[in-house]
């Protein structure tokens, strides 16, 4: 009975819903001319409805704020309560071309920047925050500041809807995207000019896809230009880049900053704070490092190892080689036992990303989480950035680019630097065992950037040649007592050298360096803390294997600061590695022979070796007019200044007289340029040679010298040096030997040069122009003696009245 009654009823209501409708049918415009007549008429507000703007067609997506697209629109829907919140946009090329810039996909095509979003009126303003100066919030010079570092209005958006419940608003975010903003742009001005871009085509740039996660939201959209010089695809006057756009919510609790050091190198954020105590707008400059607390603080207070509470986690790229996923990820947690010095366990781990199967939501944009990412472009490098709270330095998360060439960069510097003792390294194709470690030393490198170090060049020098030859020693403590160094594998192990390790690993300077920047303390600021620094800085430099010496650019003042050298010595250094490319290069065709190919692999590696022996020339003549930079505290009562002594800096000359502007015959290997080119070596090692006499002769370098001798008359002066050079370069017009074509053209290369000097009008007040010119009347002399003692019909001849014409004509101001 039960039962029926339901369908009873059931019946009866659709009967009646039949009834109603028909009624309403009928009397459709009567019942309409009654409700325009009773109910009050609705005001126009001033947005459109939701449902008008987000319609039915919408794809939308929840996350730090709803990402909607609607048809070829897109939308973005932000709570009122983010508005004013701190968002870090990070600009990256997703879809890069080939030449377009050195870094592939994945590099950053902007510094990163903060954004806010602001409500005024019906728009929302985004605007464009700096933190280059800040102060208390809670002290009156924070008005000041404020007043004096004006927001710019980077972009302004007309708001279309509220949500239903009018906590959000929804406004079209597709032109911000698709036109020439250049807060997110893919080129620098430098790139506009040189591929002659006449602008952008808004037709034929849009939106790719839109991801919102909990803390970011992605945004890939494609940028088409119009230039005439593109750097590919140059018939069709089109270069497209795809973007890459990160919005990320920066931390609501701010980790507590430590201070930089330039005795430890880290990256760093530099603000002025006009709210410390001093008599000017000071600046202070924290380090970028991730933000690792302890699980159980007694136990770390006790001095035991505890977890933290969130460890840093690399995951390695689906895309990446099932081969190679082992060594980068021993080259992530390598980094562990330095991480132990700071009082962690597994403070860094590797992983494998998951399967769409395990986890459908993960994705390698999502700021969560970071990824090695494994990049087919021919860029022959690797790099480990990474994304930081520029108000206090923590780092949030990092994508390190390796890219699939490094490995051919890798096979290079190996076969050329250890090929005459390593018999696993003399053939163009290597083992996996031999690679893999070769890729877990890049990846550990770049793992070290990506936890906040910096390039430590000031490393390398600090161990002896001695010890690099030593059995056991390399293998114990590295190539150098930082990976971080451009120290590539051991060149200085000679064939005698029995049990010599040749390749670098993670060092004691390492291990320091995380511990300064990972150590916690019980200060209760960042400035309260700065005393407990200096300390474990001072105490630590009593070892100089913890030297810290920063890079270097455009040129070397501190040469032991500089880059893939090795050693304390690099006379001593460089002299071995010659003699291991003299034992290499006889080797190389039957090395890199393979059935049925050509000589590509001979003719790379060929110029890898007369690379490397370019570099030995810039490590030793950089010792000349050099200064060692060794930064100390006031209370340590020491120099930061010591310059190079003169008896190395004569060393140095010497020995460029040795190696180089004496024909460096051994490169002439004719075997191997018959296979390669057809052009010799007369223009090659002209080239070395000019390169490395234009840096002995650079006026900054000169200018160090008269500095110096102008403080000690025991300094070698820019006389001797460019007397020095005189003798080397013109010691056929003292001996009256032939003067064959590669001492022609390096005679030409020094008056060349010394002319120059003449006609530089910047420089103006200091001895190099008065030097250049003595060197010069003394060249015309002997030159002009000398020129009788050849046949007048002899290329010596005609070379030597050559140069006395030129320098007449210098003379004259022709």
């Amino acid at each position: 009975m039960k039962h029926n009654f339901k369908l009873l009823t059931l019946v009866c209501v659709l009967l009646a819903c039949t009834f109603t409708y028909g009624q309403k049918k009928k009397n459709k415009k009567k019942n309409k001319a009654k409700t325009e007549e009773s109910a009050p008429k609705k005001e126009k507000g001033p947005y459109k409805e939701y449902s008008e703007v987000i319609t039915d067609k919408a794809t939308s997506q929840e996350g730090l704020f709803t990402t909607h697209k609607v048809d070829d629109k897109y939308y973005f829907e932000i709570n009122k309560d983010l508005f004013d919140n701190e968002i870090l946009i990070v600009s990256r090329i997703a879809g890069h071309v080939q030449g377009l810039n050195f870094g592939g996909a994945g590099m950053k095509s902007r510094p990163q920047q903060v954004i806010r979003f602001e409500q005024k009126d019906k728009k929302v303003l985004m605007r464009s925050v700096s933190y280059n100066s800040v102060a208390s919030e809670e002290e009156p010079i924070y008005k000041s500041v404020k007043n004096n570092n004006f927001e710019p209005v980077v972009f302004t958006f007309d708001i279309e809807a509220l949500s239903l419940d009018s906590s959000s608003v929804v406004f079209d975010v597709t032109k911000f995207f698709t036109t020439d903003v250049a807060m997110i742009g893919a080129m620098w001005d430098r790139e506009r000019k040189e591929f002659a871009i006449k602008g952008l085509d808004g037709s034929r740039s849009m939106i790719s896809s839109m991801k919102s996660f909990p803390k970011n939201v992605e945004v890939r959209h494609i940028l088409t230009y119009k230039g005439d010089k593109l750097p590919d695809n140059q018939i069709t006057k089109t270069l497209s880049v795809e973007m890459n756009q990160s919005f990320i919510l920066l931390p609501e609790k701010k980790w507590q900053p430590r201070y930089y050091d330039p005795r430890v190198g880290y990256f760093s954020v530099q603000q002025t704070n006009y709210s410390l105590d001093q008599h000017r707008a000071a600046t202070q400059r924290f380090i970028t490092r991730w933000k690792l607390e302890p699980k159980d603080w007694d136990a770390y207070n006790r001095g035991e190892l505890v977890e933290p509470v969130k460890p840093i986690v690399y995951y390695i790229d689906p895309a990446t080689p099932m081969k190679w996923r082992p060594y980068l990820k021993r080259g992530v947690e390598a980094w562990q036992a330095s991480f132990e010095k700071a009082g962690f366990k597994n403070a860094i781990i590797a992983k494998d990303a998951p399967t769409k199967e395990e986890d459908p939501d993960w994705s390698p944009e999502d700021v969560r989480y970071s990824v090695i990412r494994y990049i087919t472009t021919p860029i022959q490098n690797a790099q480990g950035p990474h994304v930081h709270d520029p108000r206090t330095g923590e780092i949030l998360e990092s994508d390190i680019l390796w890219y699939h060439n490094v490995m051919n960069l890798l096979r290079n510097w190996c076969l050329i630097q250890t090929a005459a003792v390593n018999p696993e390294a003399r053939t163009a194709h290597f083992k996996t065992e031999l690679m893999g470690k070769l890729i877990e030393f890049v990846a550990t490198h770049e793992v070290g950037h990506t936890i906040g170090l910096m390039h430590n060049m000031g490393s390398s020098c600090n161990y002896t040649v001695e010890q690099l030859r030593s059995p056991g020693f390399v293998q114990k403590h590295g190539v150098a007592p930082s990976i971080m160094d451009y120290a590539r594998m051991n060149y200085v192990a000679q064939p005698e050298d029995k049990g010599a390790g040749l390749y670098p690993i993670i060092g004691p300077y390492d291990h320091w360096a995380i511990e300064y920047g990972y150590k916690l303390t019980s200060a209760e600021s960042a400035l309260s803390e700065k005393p407990t620094l200096n300390e474990w800085i001072k105490e630590k430099n009593k070892n100089p294997w913890n030297r810290y010496g920063a890079q270097q650019w455009p040129s070397v003042i501190d040469p032991s600061a500089q880059t893939e050298d090795l050693g304390e010595d690099a006379m001593l250094a460089s002299e071995l590695g010659i003699k291991n490319l003299q034992r290499i290069l006889p080797n190389l065709i039957e090395w890199t022979k393979v059935e049925g190919e050509f000589f590509n692999d001979l003719a790379e590696i060929y110029y890898s070796a007369v690379g490397q022996f370019n570099r030995y020339m810039g490590h030793v003549s950089n010792n000349v007019g050099g200064v060692i930079i060794d930064y100390k505290t006031t209370e340590e009562g020491k120099s930061v200044y010591t310059n190079v002594t003169k008896e190395k800096q004569k060393r140095a000359v010497a020995f460029l007289d040795k190696q180089l502007f004496t024909t460096p015959e051994w490169l002439i290997n004719q075997d191997i340029l018959s296979r390669i080119e057809y052009k010799g070596t007369v223009e090659q090692i002209r080239k070395s040679q000019e390169r490395t006499l234009k840096n002995l002769l650079k006026n900054s370098r000169q200018l160090r010298m008269v500095n110096q001798f102008a403080l000690s008359n025991d300094a070698y002066s820019i006389v001797e040096l460019n007397n020095d050079l005189t003798k080397s370069i013109w010691k056929e017009l003292r001996s009256g030997k032939s003067i064959d074509t590669y001492r022609r053209e390096l005679q030409r290369v020094h008056i060349y040069i010394l002319i120059s000097k003449l006609k530089d009008e910047k420089e103006t007040s200091s001895d190099i122009k008065a030097v250049s010119r003595a060197q010069l009347v003394s060249i015309r002399k002997m030159a002009k003696s000398m020129s009788n003692r050849y046949r007048s019909s002899s290329i010596e001849s005609m070379h030597l009245n050559d140069v006395v014409a030129k320098i007449d004509t210098a003379f004259e101001g022709k």
